[in-house]
C-alpha cells in the first residue's frame, strides 16, 4: 500500500524540505511521485474534512494554504506504520528524539510533515494531493 507523506510549509519556506527526502530514502522508501504545490482553499478544506468540526479547522486551512508543501508518494513494505514511526508524535514536544517531527516539528500545527494514518487515509489523500498531475 503506498502512504503519503507531506512536507508542510515552514519546512518548505526555510528549504529544509531536502533533509527530510534524504529521511524518507535512508529508511528504504521508494518515491514513486513527488510534487511541489500550494493548496488551495476547496482543496485543503477536502484534505483535512475530518477536522471540519474541531475549532482549530479554520486555522489549520489558513497555515496549510499559507506556502508551498512537497508531498510525496512512497512505498516500501509496511509503508504507513513505518512512516508513522519515523515521523512521530503529532506534537513535537511529544516526539520520540531522532523522528522527524522532533527534529524539524516546532508545534501541534507546525509539526513539519503530514503521513497518512490508514490505507483509507492513504487513497483519499493520494487521489486529492496528485489529482491533475
Amino acid at each position: 500500500m503506498n502512504t503519503l507523506l507531506m512536507i508542510k510549509p515552514e519546512v518548505v519556506e526555510k528549504g529544509l524540505f531536502g533533509e527530510i527526502i534524504s529521511i524518507i530514502l535512508r529508511n528504504r522508501f521508494t518515491v514513486a511521485k513527488m510534487i511541489m504545490f500550494t493548496f488551495d482553499k476547496k482543496q485543503a478544506e477536502r484534505f483535512y474534512d475530518i477536522h471540519k468540526e474541531r475549532e482549530f479547522f479554520p486555522s489549520l486551512i489558513e497555515y496549510i494554504t499559507s506556502g508551498p508543501v512537497v508531498a510525496l508518494e512512497l512505498q516500501g513494505e509496511d509503508a504507513i506504520r513505518r512512516l508513522r514511526d519515523l515521523v512521530g508524535s503529532t506534537d513535537p514536544c511529544k516526539a520520540a528524539p531522532g523522528t522527524i517531527r522532533y527534529v524539524y516539528g516546532s508545534s501541534i500545527q507546525a509539526n513539519a510533515v503530514h503521513a497518512s494514518d490508514s490505507p483509507e487515509a492513504a487513497k483519499k489523500e493520494l487521489a486529492i494531493v496528485f489529482s491533475g498531475f
